[in-house]
């Protein structure tokens, strides 16, 4: 049964689309713990993915004889408490942060997912990802007689496709796990899945491994989550990855796992550089130390001289350090970051919404004044963010703006679970005139933002710093090159393809 808070609009919230930084995808989370209070574990492992996804989130608890789904538009700490968490009883619980990439911004997407099989089981799922044949599976769907996936416009999730899917086939003595072996081979894409059906955990990975997903354990039980932090929060050990291509099933008889696909390593690059949070690690690599390395490679390529490298908060700190402890140039703090401006339940004024970063970040004077500034960020995707900074630190005395950037230039959009921008809307192709390589590229996007000098990582030395095989990472938003393939039914795939063929 789902207990899902029923309001049929978002909660009021600072207009996220306008914001210039790439966003990030979802957060899973998937605890089998009986005995313990699985629910409020599951919260707090939510908190530490927050920065996955800002825009809903929720938790779904069974007991063995039914699901419970409480979920809502907002953060963790908006859409939960104390009441709530204290209502979902069982042994196994899912929880998810979202970001839509594919689905409309609206309640009805927010998830985990819950579906009622035909044999009257019970199924929540959480998704992390995007899938590029969505098309090919909602007309199964359509065809399989589940009418309300014809409205193209309204059946604009793909979770909602698979969690259908999944549900519908499991009848007729046939069991979640065996549904899920049949369905998964047919997802194309990047996918993470939580699922249940209140007596087992299961948990998937699509064969390339785009997004990371973890195996925890408890003293009375089982995690999987997104990343390793989550596992840290709440005191749980790391066992291991998830194998992409792997489906693992986790109940009283412990861990169990097959193979539905062979494994063709295909992570995203940019989780190392932004999405994962720095606490984190993947495929044995620490998330901070590979920044800290970006930074230091960053410094040997493009050199500056300056006073101070400061960083952007907070994705940028970490390759700042690196910067300064290459360079020998100090490193400080010069801007301010206010961590509760985000999605907040008081809409700005429109004088408001012109300060634009000021909502975010302030300027220390005392810092900065009459000082010449390497600026270190992690990526520039519109350029928005980095123009308004570099005018605001302008207008708090710095003497020169020198802007380092901790990934190469971001040419393409992604269609495996960030939300870049359209391809037009990248300052890389849009902002940059006609010059589209090397060093006439970056000095078009160095005074389209109004810098004093401009660096962006290579590629190669960027994916030298994650200590993973260059032909086991996806690095399409900087080359063009998806190896998932593009997704149909997509203007800004039909786009990308024109532009391939150019």
């Amino acid at each position: 049964m789902d207990r899902s808070r029923t309001e049929s609009a978002p909660l009021n919230g600072l207009d996220d689309r306008g914001e210039t930084e790439p966003r990030e995808e979802c957060g899973v989370f998937g605890v089998w713990a009986p005995g313990e209070e699985v629910a409020k574990l599951t919260y707090f492992g939510l908190f530490a993915l927050q920065h996955r996804g800002q825009e809903a989130a929720g938790i779904a608890v069974g007991d063995g004889e039914r699901i419970v789904v409480f979920k809502d538009m907002g953060l963790v700490s908006q859409v939960f408490d104390e009441s709530s968490l204290g209502a979902l009883h069982g042994d196994i619980a899912l929880g998810h942060t979202r970001y839509s990439t594919a689905g409309g911004k609206k309640w009805e997407n927010v998830q985990p997912m819950f579906r009622t099989s035909p044999d009257g089981t019970d199924v929540a799922l959480g998704h992390n990802g995007n899938l590029v044949n969505f098309v090919e599976l909602r007309e199964e769907a359509i065809a399989r007689g589940l009418k309300e996936f014809r409205d193209a416009e309204a059946a604009s999730s793909d979770t909602a496709v698979i969690t259908a899917l999944l549900a519908e086939s499991v009848a007729e003595g046939r069991t979640v796990f065996e549904s899920a072996q049949e369905l998964l081979p047919r997802v194309k894409g990047a996918f993470c899945l939580t699922f249940t059906d209140g007596h087992t955990l299961y948990a998937a990975r699509d064969p390339h491994g785009v997004r990371p997903l973890v195996l925890g354990r408890l003293d009375r039980g089982w995690v999987v989550a997104s990343e390793t932090c989550a596992l840290d929060i709440i005191g749980a050990a790391f066992v291991r990855e998830i194998e992409p291509g792997e489906l693992v099933a986790i109940d009283e008889g412990g861990v169990r796992s097959t193979r539905f696909a062979e494994t063709t390593h295909k992570g995203c690059v940019f989780e190392f550089v932004y999405l994962a949070r720095p606490d984190s690690n993947i495929r044995g690599r620490s998330v901070n130390a590979t920044r800290i390395e970006i930074g230091r490679r960053l410094a040997r390529e493009f050199p500056a001289e300056g006073d101070l490298v400061i960083p952007v908060p907070d994705s940028g700190t970490p390759a700042a350090v690196g910067y300064a402890r290459e360079s020998g140039i100090p490193f400080g703090q010069g801007l301010v970051k206010n961590a509760y401006v985000g999605r907040t339940f008081i809409q700005p004024s429109q004088t408001l919404r012109q300060l634009g970063i000021r909502l975010k970040l302030n300027p220390l004077r005392e810092v900065i004044a009459g000082k010449k500034l390497i600026v270190v960020d992690d990526s520039i995707v519109r350029g928005n963010t980095q123009r308004a900074l570099i005018r605001m630190l302008r207008e708090a005395g710095a003497a020169e703006v020198h802007v380092r950037i901790a990934s190469p230039p971001v040419k393409w959009p992604c269609f495996y679970g960030i939300d870049f921008a359209s391809p037009g809307e990248l300052i890389a192709n849009a902002g940059a005139g006609d010059a589209q390589n090397g060093d006439a590229l970056t000095q078009s996007i160095c005074t389209a933002i109004g810098a004093d000098s401009l660096g962006f990582v290579s590629i190669d030395e960027m994916v030298e710093s994650t200590e993973q095989p260059r032909e086991q990472l996806c690095t399409a938003c900087f080359d063009g090159t998806y190896p998932l393939g593009l997704p149909t039914g997509s203007a800004n795939a039909e786009l990308v393809a024109k532009m391939q063929a150019n």
